[in-house]
Parts: structure tokens; sequence; C-alpha cells
């Protein structure tokens, strides 16, 4: 005989209380709550007020939704089935209503012919830009530990009052810590060939209040930097991605101030031991070979990064013409 279907009805508010009551005069407050969180219903509370929370600056991809995103990890590793992936970014959405993203200058010159890329240069085969979606793998927990990003930045010598670049920017990880170390009266200008790369830095400057940052939208050939008056150009593991790097170093080279420096940072190709894809690794030989013919010299080396060389360049003066002796 089946048995009758009782309904199980959970405590009102008025019932509870007065269960409260009981416990707080008999001493039962410990086992009293022991037994609500028992018979309490699982209910999963929604935040009444979403607008004060402190939102994601990012909105990730739909995981259900199937994406190529061109994504490469440098460190050749493949990802195991069920294993995770750096989460996908696509578009980016303020934080709150309160802060306004910093403004981005897009105004490229669209009547400016940019030649076809080759695939090498000087005999180096010439690494694919990294897409915006793999900006997650550029503010990985981990780069600290691997990188020694704040030795790294220490050895730039960068001063507050300064104007430097952050080459290649991407989502800004080394372009707040330079806006915080050239200070209120300093400038940082950060480029990049991707609008959705700026825009995340936009909203992650705007969140941290950083106002000294200068968004600039470059091309390929071109990273529209004003001439004479930068005192570091920083590239990170970038100078290898450069699709068209004789047309970059010229400009490069005409934006820095008269003691202006170029520090490349690259990953160390007779290294390895460095997990990282060939392809994304430089030699030292590899670097000067290619940057003394574009007008530069090495000005200083800093060997103490545990994967990355860290090589300083100067413009080398022109020689003058001798004086016609008449």
């Amino acid at each position: 005989m089946a048995r009758p279907h009782t309904v199980r009805r959970d405590p009102s508010p008025l019932a509870l209380l007065g269960l409260g009551i009981v416990a707080l005069l008999f001493g039962l407050g410990p086992r009293m709550g022991a037994a609500w969180q028992i018979a309490a219903p699982a209910v999963e509370e929604a935040p009444a007020d979403t607008d004060s929370l402190e939102e994601d600056p990012f909105d990730a991809a739909d995981p259900g939704e199937p994406m190529d995103d061109g994504f490469e990890d440098p460190t050749g590793d493949s990802l195991e089935e069920g294993e995770d992936r750096p989460e996908a970014i696509g578009r980016v959405k303020p934080p709150s209503s309160r802060v306004r993203p910093l403004p981005i200058d897009t105004k490229l010159n669209r009547q400016l012919r940019i030649p076809p890329a080759l695939p090498f240069h000087m005999g180096r085969e010439i690494a694919q830009t990294m897409h915006y979606t793999g900006a997650p793998w550029l503010v990985r927990e981990s780069r600290q530990r691997e990188e020694d990003c704040r030795m790294m930045l220490d050895a730039l010598g960068v001063e507050p009052g300064q104007t430097v670049c952050d080459m290649g920017a991407g989502n800004g990880f080394y372009t707040l810590e330079l806006a915080r170390m050239v200070g209120p009266e300093g400038l940082v200008y950060a480029v990049d060939i991707q609008p959705e790369m700026l825009r995340m830095l936009s909203w992650r400057a705007a969140q941290e209040g950083l106002t000294n940052i200068r968004l600039i939208l470059g091309s390929p050939i071109d990273p529209r930097l004003p001439a004479g008056e930068i005192d570091l150009v920083l590239c990170v593991d970038v100078y290898h991605e450069f699709s068209h790097p004789e047309a970059m170093l010229a400009r490069i080279g005409e934006s820095l101030s008269p003691a202006g420096k170029l520090a490349l940072v690259e990953f160390r190709g007779e290294d390895p031991e460095v997990p990282i894809k060939p392809l994304h690794k430089m030699t030292k030989a590899q670097v000067r070979s290619e940057l003394e013919p574009a007008g530069f010299r090495v000005a200083n080396e800093f060997d103490k990064l545990p994967w990355q060389h860290l090589l300083f360049f100067s413009a080398a003066p022109q020689e003058q013409p001798e004086p016609v002796r008449r």
C-alpha cells in the first residue's frame, strides 16, 4: 500500500523568530543554527544592487559558443582534453557607470600604403602577432615567477617625469606600472595595432585612476609617436612579431629624445631550457645583427632575468660628411 504523500514545508520567518528566541533562552543557539542550515532551502541569492559591485571589465565569450580565436600559446604546450585554456576575451564593458575609459587615438592615415609583410627578415622567420583573445596569457598569475617582471621594471631605470612608450602594450600589463613609475608629471604612450587590446587597457587604466597614458592605435609600419620626445621605448616580447621591422625601427629611432633608449626584452634563443617556442625567441646575435644596420648601437645589457634578454639601444649618431678642402 502506498504511503500518503507528505508536502514538506520550509519554516516561516515568524516560526524561525520564535525558535530563535527559545534557543537564546535555553542556550541552544549553536545547535539551532546547525538545524537551520539543514532545514533551510538551498537558494542562491542574487545581489540586490549589481551596479554598486565592482565588475570584471571584460565580457567573457559564451563558453558554449564555438570559437576560433587564433590564439597561439608561445610556450607550445598543448592542452590535454578537459584542461582549461586561457579564457577568451571578446567585448569590453565598463566596470561601472561612474568610470570613463581613457580615449584612444585611432587617427590612422588610411591613405598610407602598407607593403605586404614578408615571412622572413634577415633569415629569421617573423612570428605572428598574438591575437587579442590571447590577452589573459599576458596577465597570467605565473608571469612574475617565470619572468621576474619586477626586476625587469627596476632595471629600466625609469624616473618620475619621463616620457616613455610601451610598444605593443596589449592589455596593459606593463603600461599601468610604467604610468605609476613616471608619476603624474610623466607620460606613457601605449601603442598597439589591435584596437581590442587598447579598449581593454583603456578600462583597466580608468579603473586604476591613471590618466597619464595616451593610447595610440599604430600601424604595422608606424607607431605614430612624436618625434624626438621619447626617453624610453619598451618592447617586451614584441620586436620578433614586427611584420615590418625596418620601418618600425626607423620610426622608433625618430621618436627618441637625444638621450633616449630602446629597450628590447626577448626570450633567450640560446637557452633550450626556456620553455618557449623557438619562433618566439631571439639570440643576442640575432638582435644585434638586425638593429645595428638599422642605426642602433648597444648601450647596455642586463642578464639577470630568468628567461629573457634585456638589451638597451641608443640611436647611433649619424656620421657627418667630412668638410670639403678647397
